[in-house]
């Protein structure tokens, strides 16, 4: 059995930071002596051009590509197209190709494990992968859903994307019904959050009163800040670009929470295996 982490990155909303996340979780978990890979589940390419891949359009091997290999029965190599970042993660990347592949979807024999069979084929080779997700729950959703272990989900310390919540959680849930049982959501992880301002604060505790009981809220929450920003300008992580700014030191203390919950569950599992 595969020891790699899938855990997708999801917030059906926009603007809430799952690029970001994906990026320097990816690359804090890499800092940490962690291989991973990276997967840019976005047909705007949001996470290549923000790791440096500024024309994604011209990259000629891409996710789907390989998905396109898998639906068509042909032979593919499992490796190709895996770009590498300088701070020490892997990238398959995604550009406008993809879109035409979500809407092909709809039509395929077994469309929802597509993207499982692929990460399959090379998921011994890491530790985690993380799946960077568009903003929607369409077939490409659904894909990283039925191949991932479990569900990041980001939320904007602001009322209107607190909303969305329990339609998110429906569908979740009914993935984990209907295709992947041992789908668990990891956690929810509070970003662009602004501390100072009584918004900010009551939708944090809004959030931890509705659902902190049922599921995980990480400790940490990730400071509205420009360093993110400009990071992603540079094409590199937040640490790379300002080390010691509040947003990676954020990040480094969230990743660092993802490693230690995970070796929790991780023992909670062989005891389980060993009554």
């Amino acid at each position: 059995m595969s020891k790699c982490k899938v855990i997708a990155i999801l917030n059906q909303k926009g603007g809430t930071g799952k690029t970001t996340t994906a990026i320097n979780l990816g690359v804090g978990l890499a800092n940490e002596g962690k291989r991973v890979l990276l997967v840019d589940n976005d047909p705007e390419g949001h996470l290549t051009t923000a790791l440096g891949w500024t024309s994604p359009d011209s990259i000629p091997v891409t996710l789907s590509t390989q998905l396109e290999r898998i639906i068509s029965n042909e032979p593919f190599n499992c490796w190709e197209g895996i770009l590498h970042h300088d701070e020490g993660v892997d990238v398959m990347p995604a550009n406008l190709q993809l879109a035409d592949l979500d809407a092909g979807l709809v039509n395929v024999r077994g469309r929802e494990g597509v993207m499982k069979k692929y990460l399959s084929e090379i998921k011994d080779d890491y530790d985690y992968i993380l799946i960077d997700c568009l903003s929607n729950l369409g077939m490409l959703v659904i894909n990283a859903l039925a191949a991932s272990d479990s569900v990041i989900v980001p939320v904007q310390a602001h009322y209107l994307p607190l909303m969305g919540m329990t339609h998110l959680m429906k569908s979740i849930q009914k993935v984990q019904r209907q295709i992947n049982p041992k789908l668990k959501i990891e956690g929810i992880l509070i970003t662009l959050a602004d501390m100072r301002t009584n918004l900010a604060r009551s939708t944090e505790s809004a959030l931890r009163e509705n659902y902190g009981k049922a599921i995980h809220i990480y400790k940490t929450i990730i400071p509205v800040g420009i360093k993110a920003a400009e990071a992603s300008v540079e094409g590199k992580s937040v640490y790379k670009h300002e080390k010691r700014s509040v947003v990676a030191k954020a990040y480094e203390a969230f990743t660092k929470e993802v490693i230690a919950d995970g070796e929790k569950q991780r023992i909670k599992h062989e005891n389980s295996l060993s009554r």
